[in-house]
């Protein structure tokens, strides 16, 4: 496994040279936290200074692609206060990479070009998987993914149908998941997770994109070919484990504070505390970012489809049990 993992990072390594892409190093300890109301930052201290690890390397990539205005990417570790178990870890690796002028769809297909490099280039026989011999994508806007498989359009959905669907389809409803106007985007990621991700092709990679505007994050937002607003956003799923999440990245940087700041305010809603925004970031967009769109992949979880490996400290050097 150790082999295979250095495989792929020499892979990905000479894909990115092939299609002059440059690779680059950011901190991986920052004064600033995540806001993102479903992640939270591990604290350190240096010296009198609370620090924090970062949990993706996005921020100060966009800072380097504000001043640069060249393709980067990067492989580093990030790290995450969240839960253990087979597909998280709090120390993973992450590869994240920024194309000028791309769209989403066009990250989208140099994301597949990139695993199908990955796949041809494994030293594993594809009789011990296979993925490795060819490769299936399939894409998937987010409303097709509910309307298939749930037959609600999510878009124009309320708290009430996403009961009824949960009911209608013996999903069990948590605690505290109420019927509020306010509360659509908690149930639709509710049914995301037990009705939707559970549906995909299991040897399958699934892309599913244009999430609702609501969901936007780092995204910006536009109309879809039925005239409504969408955020430019995108995942990537083998089977139902996500692998990667990408954005056609917002660049106003007076819009993205004040989704730093509603976010913020959710979090505090939900009883954490609220992230500290990081302010050269801010001033990097509004400095000038390019058009662009931007993708984060976790590695470990990336190996853990090429190999057929179900649990993550099995394509790990050391689990967080023996870290």
């Amino acid at each position: 496994m150790l082999l295979e993992r250095a495989l792929m990072l020499k892979n990905i390594r000479a894909f990115f040279h092939e299609r002059n892409v440059i690779e680059v190093e950011t901190p991986l300890l920052s004064h600033y936290s995540t806001t993102d109301l479903h992640l939270d930052s591990l604290q350190s201290r240096f010296r009198d200074q609370t620090c924090y690890l970062n949990t993706s390397p996005e921020y100060a990539m966009k800072r380097l692609l504000a001043c640069w205005q060249k393709p980067i990417y990067q492989i580093c570790k990030a790290f995450r206060d969240d839960e253990l178990g087979p597909t998280h870890n709090p120390e993973f690796t992450m590869l994240e990479w920024y194309q000028p002028g791309y769209d989403m769809l066009q990250l989208m297909d140099e994301l597949a070009a990139l695993i199908e490099h990955l796949c041809h280039g494994s030293k594993l026989s594809p009789l011990d998987t296979s993925l490795l011999a060819s490769p299936r994508f399939e894409r998937l806007s987010y409303q097709q993914a509910f309307e298939r498989f749930s037959g609600i359009n999510p878009h124009q959905t309320t708290s009430g149908e996403c009961y009824q669907v949960a009911k209608v389809n013996q999903v069990e409803i948590p605690q505290g998941l109420g019927l509020g106007e306010d509360e659509v985007n908690d149930w639709l990621d509710w049914l995301l997770t037990q009705l939707i991700f559970p549906a995909f092709k299991k040897d399958c990679f699934t892309f599913m994109y244009d999430y609702p505007a609501t969901q936007c994050a780092l995204a910006k937002v536009s109309e879809n070919e039925q005239h409504i607003l969408v955020a430019k956003r995108f995942e990537l799923f083998f089977g139902e484990m996500e692998l990667a999440n990408g954005f056609h990245e917002l660049t106003d940087g007076v819009e993205q504070l004040q989704r730093f700041q509603q976010e913020n305010q959710r979090r505090e809603l939900a009883g954490k505390q609220a992230g500290r925004i990081d302010e050269n970031l801010i001033a990097a967009l509004s400095h000038g970012l390019p058009d662009c769109s931007g993708v984060a992949v976790g590695l470990d979880r990336l190996l853990m489809a090429l190999t057929g490996n179900v649990a993550i400290d099995r394509v790990l050097s050391f689990s967080w049990e023996n870290a």
